[in-house]
């Protein structure tokens, strides 16, 4: 009696066994055995479809990791030049300090311009076409946008090939276990249904590969747009800079007031 109390009060008790975290571990382990032992008993195709899979996998988590970092750093250090950029009294000043900033593709908008406009000023001592400038802004900007887009391209792909390798080994595994099925000549789902659930493998493996990427896909390239559009204002920041630093060099000295220095 004394033990059914105890036994009674050790359920009842929180943390004891009533704890979730105390039979995680053994679905766990029973599913993950059974995956692994569906994977090691299904055939040589299969087990190069799943292969085929894995390496399209580790391939698009790879340029998902990269880009996310990537135009993490971009954002930031575009936040910090567009604020160093609108304290800066001269474009000399921001010329000396962009390769700080250097990730963020606002710098390549700045250098496009400010080397036009450098070249203008070095030939000539005055900015003769600020059209020049500006085109040089969007030749940065583009390849800028080219950078960050770089590699992008296999997102997509691994989106829209992986559910049709996966699919390719189930109806392959479907097509072996019918014909295993007649050979054995007992027509049973018992003896049909290790072999189909095999072949699903393939199509569960594609779908894990293709979901994250195009959930990358579509987060990486709305997050370019955006760095695409905050370039091009930030291209007419730039040109007012130059058309006001223009305006200051081409006001003569006469036109301030100058000191009688007589009294």
């Amino acid at each position: 009696m004394c033990e059914g109390a105890r036994l009674d009060s050790s359920i009842i008790e929180p943390g004891v066994l009533l704890n979730p975290m105390h039979f995680l571990p053994l679905p766990a382990a029973f599913v993950g055995g059974e995956i692994v032992d569906m994977i090691s008993n299904s055939g040589a195709v299969a087990k190069l479809v799943l292969l085929f899979l894995l390496a399209f996998s580790l391939i698009s988590w790879a340029i998902i990791l990269t880009k996310w970092s990537l135009l993490r750093r971009a954002r930031m250090q575009s936040g910090r030049f567009v604020r160093a950029f609108r304290k800066a009294q001269r474009l000399q000043d921001i010329a000396a300090v962009a390769e700080q900033f250097k990730p963020s593709p606002l710098v390549g908008v700045f250098e496009g311009g400010y080397e036009e406009y450098k070249r203008q000023i070095s030939t000539s001592g005055t900015l003769r076409n600020l059209t020049a400038v500006q085109r040089g802004m969007q030749i940065g900007a583009s390849e800028e946008i080219t950078r960050l887009e770089r590699n992008t391209p296999w997102l997509a792909i691994t989106a829209a090939v992986t559910p049709f390798v996966g699919l390719f080994g189930t109806v392959w595994g479907i097509i072996d276990a019918f014909h295993g099925l007649g050979t054995a000549g007992a027509a049973t789902l018992r003896a049909v249904a290790p072999g189909i659930s095999e072949a699903l493998i393939t199509t569960a493996a594609g779908l894990g590969a293709a979901i994250p990427a195009v959930i990358a896909y579509n987060l990486i390239g709305a997050s370019i747009r955006e760095f695409a559009a905050r370039s091009d204002d930030f291209a007419l920041e730039v040109l007012n800079a130059v058309e006001h630093s223009q305006a200051q060099a081409s006001i003569p000295t006469a036109a301030f007031p100058v000191a009688d220095v007589r009294r």
